[in-house]
């Protein structure tokens, strides 16, 4: 089905701005994507009209905010397909679900143990485990990965031992939009280790159908902000056998069952992961956020994404001197490039910011594939539905004129 751009454009307002008196052309999306009105429409409605704390008031308007906010949890339990809508934890974000895992996980890792990430993770898939290992006194491994960004999953079973606590990688790259085969790191996993596999799926959520009961994963973690809902608010999927092994991360309000000063115990699943006031609001435009990808397809929204990107990969591979990062590998969402004439990938940023185009310069939060490539970053466009082919035009006429500014 071919979708109505002009008519999924018109709902985000955003987009009718001007930046540096040109079209905002919006091409951020893996740092966060715009809004559309049906979800700024659902976050207003929350605080204008039924604005309560959840779970704890007998009164009609904390009744109604509770049950709007788990009718958004059974949303997103639907949106991924996981088996109980409280193995749906709400979060912050992915940062905070993997922070979550890596804390909450402490007493099941000891000295001697390993956990095992990739080359291509983001910071926040790599530094909770740094933490949990000095912690703990476990090892920390590292799949590496080829030219193309592509990991090597030879290696990986070599690593993979009884040792193997944990193993944790992304489902797509934010960098470089490699879409990493994920079920075949977890099939190897299963086939040697009891270790728990989590899933870094901040970049896979938006433009991937995601369904963790096939994949098999213990965890799944993702942001709100990435797909279309507001900042704050993300998600940690666990399976209700392994949440049951974790302790708690923080402690507070609406996470006991009993305290008292003697001893305290725990409330069940999901509210023993979410200490105190959440973001109610925020929660539940997330569901209103996954109702708007439901209406349009993520089908329909993943083969638009990934025209868009084969039409990026090929006008941007016409400019000589121009290097794309994962070109040969599958890849989502995301065309991630240099100018070899360029040593600064901020100035090609500048300038195509003063022709309304909006990218992301620079690591990524990702230093050690930067390092691997020996650069200090990359320009990155990244693509939302509302993207068009007309813009990725613009794009390429603003990355020659750069070329030609700083040659």
């Amino acid at each position: 089905m071919a979708l109505d751009l002009q008519h999924i454009r018109s709902q985000f307002p955003i987009l009718e701005e001007k930046v540096n008196g040109k079209p905002l052309i919006y091409l951020d999306n893996g740092a966060t994507n715009q809004k559309p009105l049906s979800v700024l429409k659902a976050w207003d409605e929350y605080y204008l009209t039924y604005n309560a704390n959840v779970h704890r008031g007998i009164h009609t308007l904390s009744q109604v905010a509770t049950e709007a906010m788990e009718e958004s949890r059974r949303k997103i339990q639907a949106f991924i397909n996981a088996r109980h809508d409280y193995e749906v934890v709400f979060t912050k974000g992915t940062t905070e679900g993997l922070n979550l895992i890596a804390y909450a996980a402490n007493h099941l890792v000891s000295e001697g143990d390993e956990v095992i990430i990739s080359y291509l993770e983001h910071h926040s898939n790599i530094v909770p485990w740094q933490l949990l290992c000095e912690r703990t006194g476990a090892q920390l491994k590292v799949i590496p990965m080829d030219d193309d960004g592509v990991l090597n999953l030879d290696v990986f079973e070599k690593l993979l031992t009884d040792k193997t606590r944990i193993v944790s990688v992304n489902h797509v790259s934010n960098a470089l939009g490699i879409i990493n085969p994920v079920e075949e790191i977890i099939k190897l996993t299963r086939g040697k280790s009891d270790a728990m596999v989590v899933i870094d799926g901040a970049q896979s959520a938006p433009h991937l159908p995601v369904d963790v009961q096939a994949l098999d994963c213990d965890f799944y973690v993702f942001s709100g902000h990435k797909m279309y809902a507001p900042m704050g608010t993300g998600i940690l999927y666990g399976k209700e056998s392994v949440l049951n092994t974790l302790q708690p991360f923080h402690g507070g309000g609406e996470m006991i069952d009993v305290c008292s000063f003697e001893q305290t115990t725990y409330a069940g699943l999901p509210f023993r992961f979410e200490a105190g006031t959440p973001n109610v609001g925020g929660n539940i435009a997330l569901g209103a956020a996954v109702d708007f990808m439901n209406e349009i397809g993520r089908d329909n929204i993943r083969k638009h994404e990934d025209e868009l990107l084969k039409y990026a990969d090929k006008k941007l591979s016409e400019i000589d001197g121009l290097r794309i990062y994962g070109k040969n590998a599958a890849r989502a969402g995301v065309v991630s490039f240099n100018l070899e004439s360029v040593g600064i990938a901020s100035d090609v940023g500048m300038i195509l910011d003063k022709m309304g185009i909006a990218v992301r310069t620079g690591h990524h939060c990702t230093q050690p594939i930067m390092k691997y490539f020996d650069i200090a970053g990359t320009v990155r466009a990244s693509f939302a539905v509302y993207n068009t082919f007309d813009e990725i035009d613009k794009l390429v006429e603003a990355v020659q004129k750069a070329q030609k500014m700083l040659s």
